[in-house]
């Protein structure tokens, strides 16, 4: 399997920048996510290294050759769109088999390639069934299959679970993970669903108008966030703005109003972020790491709104003129209503710091 590098690449429709200086080493091997809301450049991104748009200015090099104007059926790689884009005349066994007949493999080799595809996919004995008479998780293991029988180097996968509903879409997305594990190959994936690419990749690309805000492991993604708007894409936070009031040791004290003073490590920030007494900071707080009652950065406040979804208890606590999310895992103890006082505690080494404007 190949690697993947891009080296500043720019794409311009007419006066309009789609991406801007985009610089990413694929591994070998690697699940890697391009993640962004709609707009955002990673569909253009996807279609450069298919090869179905040739970039504007800079380099695309598989492993280390250079294919920035090669044409996609000399790319040798496996594509799934979000639309399947399968032929529904055809059955599914027609289907999968095709492009190995452009490849004019002779029938006997394309049978076996195909039957061993439809034992990937779970689809064995589907093969002379029309697409039409498929549901949409099976036409999407069609379109995985067909992708994956020409033993391509690379797979493409543009927004493949979309279409699904939310049961179907979980249980496919560890079908598409364990193909991917067992195989080995280098898989490129675009989505616009947070959770899909935390649970699935090796390593995320965060991007937003056309720019890439941050790349890393989805627990650097998540714990560290380069900016605001990794921080509140990425699951949710809660971010204050503050000033830093006292740096003593590992130690940050921030100033975020209303009187109230927290606490954080230093080591515990964005390479962006200058840690300095009386610069502006911003934190991030995961709702999950706040804790109810007494201890570090313990603050008071009153409950806004109570959320019960079964696993967790969700409240919005009013904390002099900010409003907190807080997430508690339901262990059937009596749950507050509105109107209720609270005492949370923030753990000073879950407090991470970015730039104000990050």
């Amino acid at each position: 399997m190949k690697s993947v590098r891009l080296e500043q690449i720019t794409k311009m429709f007419g006066k309009s920048r789609a991406v801007e200086d985009i610089n990413i080493d694929i591994k070998s091997g690697e699940f890697f996510t391009f993640l962004g809301p709609s707009g955002c450049g990673k569909t253009t991104t996807l279609r450069m290294i298919a090869g179905f748009y040739f970039p504007t200015s800079g380099k695309i090099a598989f492993d280390n050759e250079d294919i920035t104007t090669v044409k996609p059926n000399k790319r040798n790689i496996g594509m799934v769109f979000q639309n399947y884009a399968l032929f529904p005349h055809m059955t599914v066994f027609e289907n999968i088999a095709f492009g190995l007949q452009v490849r004019k493999l002779s029938k006997s080799v394309i049978r076996e390639k195909v039957e061993k595809a439809q034992e990937f996919v779970r689809l064995v004995g589907y093969g002379d069934r029309k697409i039409t008479e498929l549901s949409g998780g099976q036409q999407q293991r069609v379109a995985l299959a067909r992708a994956l029988v020409i033993e391509p180097d690379i797979l493409l996968l543009d927004e493949p679970l979309s279409n699904l509903d939310a049961k179907l879409r979980e249980e496919t997305r560890v079908e598409i993970k364990r193909l991917q594990v067992e195989l080995g190959i280098t898989t490129v994936y675009v989505t616009h669903d947070q959770h899909e690419a935390m649970a699935m990749s090796d390593r995320i690309m965060v991007m937003s108008e056309g720019e890439v805000q941050q790349i890393g492991t989805p627990q650097e993604i998540y714990n560290k966030p380069d900016n605001h708007f990794v921080a509140s894409f990425i699951g949710e936070s809660n971010i204050l703005e503050g000033t830093i009031k006292e740096v003593s040791d590992n130690h940050v004290t921030v100033d975020v109003g209303d009187g109230i003073l927290l606490k954080g490590i230093r080591e515990n920030s964005s390479p962006h972020v200058d840690i300095a007494e009386d610069k502006k900071v911003s934190l991030s707080i995961r709702p999950e790491i706040i804790e109810v009652g007494k201890g570090s950065n313990s603050i008071q406040g009153k409950i806004q709104l109570t959320e019960f979804s079964g696993v967790s208890i969700n409240y919005l606590v009013k904390i002099g003129n900010h409003e907190l999310n807080v997430m508690i895992i339901n262990s059937g103890s009596n749950i507050l209503e509105r109107g209720d006082s609270i005492t949370l505690s923030i753990p000073e080494n879950s407090i991470y710091f970015m730039s104000e404007k990050g």
